[in-house]
């Protein structure tokens, strides 16, 4: 069996580190963007990983309605939840909690969130203004943090 990493990436974050991710396994993974629209057969995998950036609180949505659509085909695969921003202490731990949903959560091996980046070429005025204020800085920036990809692939490894 093969492992899928199905991810929602708004800026190239969450791509980036799916694609990080995949490179960590010696099995067959393969990666599907949920913003392609495409539709998935899910039951030729034994381990699902999930991510999704995080913008103002909330996953994407279409992380969202993938984990809501495919719920109890979900739940009796080995799950990998991970998501893609900035927030670190008690608001990181909050964007975890509200991340996906709690069935799915309980059932994960692992859950964690990989750091972020701020792009300003991909970002819209708005976005960049916003960025500017909450995490002051006007360059692009990245906190992807490898040793947490590392021991998200170890822990799906052993399991």
């Amino acid at each position: 069996m093969s492992i899928l990493i199905a991810y929602a990436s708004k800026h190239g974050c969450t791509a980036q580190c799916a694609e990080m991710l995949a490179e960590k396994f010696d099995e067959k993974v393969d990666l599907y963007d949920l913003r392609s629209g495409k539709s998935m057969d899910l039951s030729q995998y034994e381990k699902v990983i999930v991510g999704s950036s995080v913008y103002v609180g909330k996953v994407n949505k279409e992380a969202t309605e993938f984990c809501t659509n495919n719920l109890e085909i979900l739940k009796n695969k080995k799950i990998g939840l991970f998501i893609c921003g900035s927030q670190e202490g008690e608001s990181l731990k909050q964007e975890l909690a509200a991340a996906y949903p709690p069935e799915l959560q309980s059932k994960a091996i692992i859950l964690d969130c990989f750091g972020g980046a701020y792009t300003f070429g991909k970002m819209s005025f708005m976005e960049k203004t916003i960025v500017k204020v909450i995490a002051k800085t006007n360059k692009d920036t990245s906190t992807i943090q490898e040793d947490k990809i590392n021991s998200f692939a170890q822990a799906l490894k052993n399991a």
